[in-house]
């Protein structure tokens, strides 16, 4: 019976992905590079039947890191009683630890980096196709997917190791990615949702200028394209032209990511951010001002060295001041070779958390408030799943998996998945809302 369970799992390759959306890119990549060179490959299938394992690993912060080490070592198990023939270790984890990892798990074949796909495929027996640049294999839903306009980061951030894991700041060209948003857009994809480590940074290297709002402009000319939204804008030299570009463009989201990651000046500097409470609020300002009624999106850090009371209760303030539609909060993790890393980190865990879980608290009244106000308005919601009796949506102020959700009875209406409906809302959670087809 074995030996037949072997002969099944012949030269079918399993991709697994940890950690965020520029991963996520990453392993569709790779999956539509295998399909290309006609190699059988599946992403994160459940059923048990590759016999080659990719493990796409996050590097980011502990609790990440410690998942990707019980992913490795849970397919490593699986070798070990012949479930699986080879276990390769791809990402940033792989690209930071590799040396300590390699001495750590003797019994993973290859690792690779994050800039490592070439090397990778031949590994696998395929060759890097340039013919399917612009192409991908979409693992989400078809009808939004994430697009990847620029690799690493040239940034100083003190809390940082994504420039150690990433490398430098790369631009992707512009008729390369108007290339796959046509290509998703043909495939049924109505979202593209932009991302990169900085953002706002784009361009610089290419065309020795910042170049995001050319890019969004040429982008939201892509036929079958709705939404636009942009992620991960760093407010440092923040290119104002970009506002312009939102207002005046209809299919290009009245929504904003810019990760601001503190409230008081003092650690900002300790964090290296090049900027100041003061400054942070204004741009904060101008873009209500140049993009009315825009949904902002912001994630801060609790406990980095240096935050004392006083500047923890300092960001709380600007919090609370700039009652940003949606905030994330970490706690501060000390991460080998970063600048932060030779900071004393005085603060215990439980303080990082109960911090945080204040930050999240105030947060929570200021959506419950924000969300109240959307009853009896109708908005364009897009349809992302089915799920306990309702469909589940989006708005345009709200990005999949990590803002609100818009729910619907199922028991009484008729929606597909991937189309937009007008809703009426007409209820209101702290983060979810509720309402009836219009």
């Amino acid at each position: 019976m074995k030996t037949k369970a072997k002969n099944l799992k012949k030269h079918k390759v399993n991709i697994v992905t940890m950690g965020c959306s520029k991963n996520l890119v990453d392993s569709e990549v790779l999956l539509t590079q295998l399909r290309g060179n006609n190699v059988e490959a599946t992403h994160e299938a459940h059923n048990d039947d590759a016999n080659v394992i990719v493990i796409n690993t996050c590097g980011f912060i502990d609790n990440a890191k410690q998942e990707s080490i019980d992913t490795i070592l849970r397919y490593v198990d699986a070798k070990v009683e012949g479930l699986v023939d080879k276990v390769y270790v791809t990402g940033c984890l792989s690209q930071r630890y590799k040396d300590d990892l390699e001495k750590e798990i003797p019994e993973v074949d290859s690792w690779f980096g994050t800039r490592d796909l070439p090397r990778l495929l031949k590994t696998l027996k395929a060759d890097y196709k340039h013919e399917l640049v612009g192409e991908r294999l979409l693992t989400t839903h078809s009808h939004y997917a994430y697009l990847k306009i620029s690799e690493g980061c040239d940034r100083p951030c003190s809390f940082c190791a994504i420039p150690l894991m990433r490398g430098g700041h790369i631009s992707r060209p512009i008729e390369e990615l108007v290339k796959e948003a046509r290509h998703l857009a043909a495939g049924g994809t109505k979202e593209l949702l932009l991302i990169a480590q900085d953002s706002t940074y784009y361009g610089l290297d290419l065309y020795k200028k910042r170049n995001l709002a050319e890019l969004m402009n040429r982008l939201a000319d892509v036929e079958g394209i709705d939404w636009i939204r942009l992620h991960y804008a760093y407010p440092t030299g923040f290119p104002l032209d970009v506002l312009d570009v939102m207002r005046e463009r209809p299919n290009i989201c009245n929504y904003l990511d810019i990760p601001l990651q503190h409230g008081s000046t003092e650690v900002l500097k300790l964090m290296r951010r090049g900027t100041t409470r003061q400054k942070q609020e204004e741009l904060i300002h101008t873009i209500r001002d140049k993009v009315p009624g825009i949904a902002i999106r912001s994630t801060f850090i609790a406990g980095h060295p240096g935050e004392g009371e006083a500047e923890f209760e300092e960001m709380l303030s600007f919090a609370e001041r700039m009652r940003f539609d949606r905030l994330g909060v970490f706690t501060y993790s000390h991460e080998d070779n970063t600048h932060a890393y030779g900071m004393e980190d005085l603060l215990t865990d439980e303080v990082k958390q109960q911090r945080a879980d204040e930050l999240m608290e105030l947060q929570e009244g200021i959506s419950a408030e924000l969300n109240q106000q959307k009853i009896g308005q109708t908005f364009k919601v897009l349809i992302d799943k089915k799920e306990s009796g309702y469909y589940v949506g989006r708005t345009e102020a709200d990005s999949p998996e990590v803002d609100n959700e818009v729910l619907i009875d199922a028991s009484t209406t008729y929606l597909r998945v991937g189309d937009f409906a007008q809703v009426t809302i007409t209820g209101a959670a702290e983060f979810d809302l509720y309402g009836v087809v219009s």
